[in-house]
């Protein structure tokens, strides 16, 4: 049974050239990219399925509004904000937003708010796209490995899910991309105050530095963590400064209550990629879910701890990082996946395109099925079943095995044609 599992196991993989992998995205971008065309070919902010274009901006263009005006006291008023939207746009967007950024994130999409509604989220949406693909060439540059196949990445890079979500939704996570490469090149280059920097720019969705939090603090990182507080303390700072003390006062004490408004927060959990999701969606009792969300994602963490202490190089630590951060936060929704670019471009130069092994087998099925099962989290919601989250902690496993028996040296060293896979 085993031998006939690994048996198939490797002729799967032996499939995964190039160029089948090649024209596989190139069919999942026509598909997803054409439909997402047709959709918002409609005149007017209101797309075929009658939704506004790019739904999620709304709520960063009401709150750049808001610092326009410079009122604070609209930052944590659902109603006062989804008034103000309907005002903006001329028309009801058919959703509310639970406002439980910090004050100073209002900050950021200032620039914005002067323009019209489909002017300031198209311009977000074409910021999002390059700084995302400058975001992968420049990860490129650090897998050596991976560049006889740039064309072959871009067009991955075009077609993956986490990007199209984020492009479709006119999401923010962008920011959280731009983060965790920073803190990548800073690890690599072994300035850990920098680094701790980039780190602190999560604090605008606190829940994307879980593990960092814990795995700094455990690996007694005092210049990650000092870098991560200027930036994170500075962030809140500015916000008090623009809009005074109350809105600090007002944003703690609307983290206080978010268990209360978890409904609001995740009004489609089918859409959701984490073990808390995973465990919630799976099982109807909450108490259930949530203690096995907590021992699954202690063990992650505890994984990812052993990982960051061992003498495996720190781009392969990383990615075991950036997959356990994406498997522990409480909140990762299909268009923060971006933020795993920098691993899985990683796990490519590292592990896929390395000598032979059952370990590089199972991980380039592992990373072809986490590559694109996020697309189908909605159609699998009847039965309560999130695929993506098992392939994901597969191969977490898979990387730290890699890490913890230093096949990542032999992939350093021996030369293989990057031609025949990917």
């Amino acid at each position: 049974m085993q031998k006939a599992l690994i048996q198939n196991l490797r002729g799967f993989a032996a499939d995964l050239t190039q160029k089948r992998v090649r024209g596989h995205a190139i069919l999942l971008g026509l598909v997803v990219w054409g439909a997402y065309a047709f959709n918002i070919s409609t005149p007017g902010l209101k797309d075929r399925e009658g939704q506004l274009k790019g739904a999620d901006f709304l709520h960063v263009y009401v709150l750049g509004n808001i610092a326009r005006i410079h009122d604070g006291s609209m930052l944590y008023d659902a109603g006062r904000q989804a008034a103000l939207g309907v005002r903006l746009i001329h028309q009801d967007p058919g959703e509310a937003y639970l406002p439980v950024y910090g004050p100073q994130y209002s900050l950021i999409f200032r620039p914005l708010a002067g323009l019209p509604y489909g002017v300031a989220a198209a311009t977000w949406m074409i910021t999002s796209a390059l700084v995302y693909f400058l975001c992968c060439g420049l990860l490129l540059k650090a897998c050596p490995r991976l560049k006889d196949c740039r064309s072959t990445i871009f067009i991955l890079a075009a077609a993956f899910p986490g990007f199209f979500y984020l492009i479709a939704s006119g999401q923010n996570s962008i920011l959280a991309l731009i983060a965790f490469t920073a803190a990548f090149f800073c690890f690599r280059a072994r300035t850990p105050l920098a680094a701790g920097l980039a780190i602190g720019l999560l604090m605008y969705k606190p829940q994307f530095g879980v593990m960092a939090a814990v795995v700094f603090v455990l690996t007694l990182e005092w210049r990650v963590i000092l870098g991560a507080l200027i930036t994170g303390v500075g962030q809140l700072a500015a916000g008090a400064a623009y809009y005074g003390k109350p809105a600090i006062d007002a944003y703690f004490e609307q983290l206080v209550h978010m268990n209360q408004n978890a409904s609001a927060l995740e009004p489609h959990i089918e859409r959701m990629h984490s073990l808390r999701a995973f465990w919630s969606l799976l099982l109807p009792w909450h108490a259930v879910s949530s203690l096995l969300y907590a021992v699954t994602a202690l063990t992650v963490i505890a994984i990812t701890v052993w990982c960051w202490r061992s003498e495996t190089p720190v781009e392969l630590r990383y990615a075991i990082f950036l997959l356990g951060s994406a498997l522990v936060d409480p909140h990762l929704t299909d268009y923060d996946l971006v933020m795993l670019m920098p691993a899985f471009l990683v796990i490519g130069d590292r592990i896929l395109l390395a000598p032979e092994s059952d370990k590089r087998d199972a991980a380039r099925v592992l990373t072809y099925v986490a590559f694109c099962l996020p697309l189908f989290g909605p159609m699998l919601k009847m039965v309560h079943l999130q695929l993506s989250v098992p392939a994901y902690a597969a191969l977490f496993l898979v990387v730290a095995s890699v890490a913890r028996k230093g096949m990542q040296g032999a992939a350093a060293t021996e030369v293989v044609a990057v031609s025949s896979s990917i």
